[in-house]
């Protein structure tokens, strides 16, 4: 059995918190779901095909991500979870992600936030921690951009949290 992340109490407030939303309901197989798509993020992104079977069907946990994405569940989870914050030091970085060489060019009407510089495609996280390290809000932007731009949107968002 693979390892996983979520205690037993952790699971019992993310699975309300999803509950919460209307869009996903008590399932006794959401909560492996849940540790195949954090297990995908903690090894790098492995192919969805390679996700060890005892996260369930490859397939099914792909989808649930997807669909979890866009109807912003993950996003109502990372909006509850950073409330949670401590605020008794936040710190602010980037780091950059390279883009694989075919990330560009598809026809698109949303900024997909790839830049392009001399090492190639790329996006950068701007990101803004708790004093446990924990993220509290982020912004995305091209590769290219420099940290301090985007410094101010983090600190207003901070207000807002």
């Amino acid at each position: 059995m693979p390892r996983t992340m979520l205690t037993d109490k952790r699971w019992e407030k993310l699975l309300q918190i999803m509950k919460n939303t209307g869009r996903v309901y008590n399932k006794s197989e959401h909560r492996m779901t849940f540790e195949g798509i954090l297990f995908r993020m903690r090894t790098g992104g492995i192919a969805w095909r390679d996700l060890p079977k005892e996260f369930g069907e490859w397939s099914t946990v792909y989808r649930r991500f997807n669909l979890w994405s866009k109807k912003g569940i993950l996003v109502d989870i990372f909006k509850h979870l950073s409330q949670l914050a401590d605020f008794e030091w936040v710190f602010l970085d980037g780091s950059i992600i390279r883009a694989h060489q075919h990330s560009t060019g598809a026809a698109t009407e949303h900024c997909e936030q790839i830049g392009q510089s001399c090492g190639g495609h790329s996006t950068k996280i701007h990101l803004a921690v708790d004093s446990g390290g924990l993220p509290i809000c982020f912004e995305l932007s091209e590769g290219q951009r420099h940290d301090i731009t985007y410094a101010e949107n983090l600190v207003e968002k901070l207000d807002e949290v």
